[in-house]
């Protein structure tokens, strides 16, 4: 009972949120699109993103080559 109460209390939330947004654009993406700016944007998010996946890559690598010796003096 107690999830059924939250979920239509969240619903209800969901539903008042959607209202409250307005339907002109962000004035700074516009800006940025028009004078071409946006693309560099884009870039240097995908270059961090790009980054932190290899970091991630990187040390379950190292993770897996400890676990390996560990497994190994044991």
């Amino acid at each position: 009972m107690k999830k059924i109460f939250l979920l239509i209390i969240m619903s209800c939330f969901n539903f008042l949120v959607t209202f409250a947004q307005s339907d002109n654009g962000v004035e700074m993406a516009t800006g940025l699109r028009s004078s071409g700016k946006i693309y560099v944007v884009v870039i240097v998010l995908l270059i961090i993103f790009i980054g932190f996946i290899i970091y991630l890559f990187t040390i379950d690598r190292r993770i897996g080559k400890l676990e390996k010796k560990d497994k190994n003096i044991q």
